[in-house]
């Protein structure tokens, strides 16, 4: 069986290093890019360095591709970066695995209309844990909205810059569209000062930044006398760069559309 060539981007980040790890370590993919910001340090270094891996691969700062040299593009790295990466997997027509988060409306726009010519698999949060706590948020959600105020709550490493996550507002989205509400409308981001008593269809958010804190989502139903609480907490960067592993073989075949890991784990209904 031919293996899958992969290219990782923002490679000398945590999760392009513990992307790389996964795939030098799988034995359906092959690594055969890894690339990088020119002022990043490991410019020119092994790219499994860091991870203690012989990857034989150099970082670079260049997207130079040989036709036919790579089939998946996988990018957990900033909304203007992952632009120009869309852009580049849509012009060389490589299958484009992307867990970044914090774009706006109009790149979203942007991403769905690459995705009819490209395979895209957008997800805000690739573990395989969190979507099936999605899945359990939906079921939940469709059974206590009524009687239940709801809350999401979620916690993150002192770097990241995006908040709520994008995976909270994936979350939220879940809420909404399990209980008819907007999540426009009804999302509230901030509670400061003297404040208006809840609304019944609030969808309230609360966000904590701080220490190496990998991921911690929260979504509460909060009752009259009890309190129900779906939760997943992440330990390490492997849970993700194990679902881009598996979003990237799922990709590979397909020819065109936007997918996300619900269609990888085949959890819609």
């Amino acid at each position: 069986m031919k293996k899958i060539n992969i290219i990782v981007v923002g490679a000398s980040g945590k999760m392009g290093q513990a992307i790389i790890k996964e795939t030098n370590e799988d034995s359906d993919l092959n690594l055969v890019m890894a690339v990088d910001i020119k002022t990043s340090p490991r410019i020119g270094k092994d790219a499994g360095e860091l991870m203690g891996v012989e990857s034989n691969i150099k970082i670079s700062s260049d997207l130079l591709l040989d036709k036919g040299q790579a089939d998946i593009l996988i990018d957990f790295t900033r909304p203007e970066a992952s632009m120009k990466y869309l852009d580049f997997c849509e012009k060389s027509n490589l299958g484009y695995v992307l867990g970044t988060t914090g774009f706006s409306d109009n790149e979203k726009n942007l991403i769905a209309l690459a995705a009819k010519k490209i395979p895209i698999c957008f997800a805000p949060n690739m573990s395989i844990g969190v979507n099936v706590l999605i899945s359990l948020v939906e079921k939940a959600t469709k059974s206590l909205h009524d009687d239940f105020d709801i809350e999401i709550m979620e916690s993150h490493h002192k770097h990241k810059v995006d908040s709520p996550s994008g995976t909270a507002i994936r979350l939220g989205e879940e809420v909404a569209k399990a209980s008819n509400r907007s999540l426009k409308e009804n999302a509230i981001f901030s509670r400061e000062g003297i404040q208006k008593e809840r609304q019944k269809k609030d969808i309230g958010f609360s966000v904590v930044r701080g220490g190496s804190i990998v991921g911690d989502h929260t979504v509460l139903y909060a009752g009259d006398g009890e309190r129900i609480e779906l939760t997943h907490k992440a330990d390490s960067r492997t849970t993700f760069s194990k679902g881009a592993s598996k979003a990237a073989k799922f990709l590979n075949n397909q020819t065109n559309g936007l997918f996300d890991m619900f269609d990888v784990l085949n959890l819609k209904t």
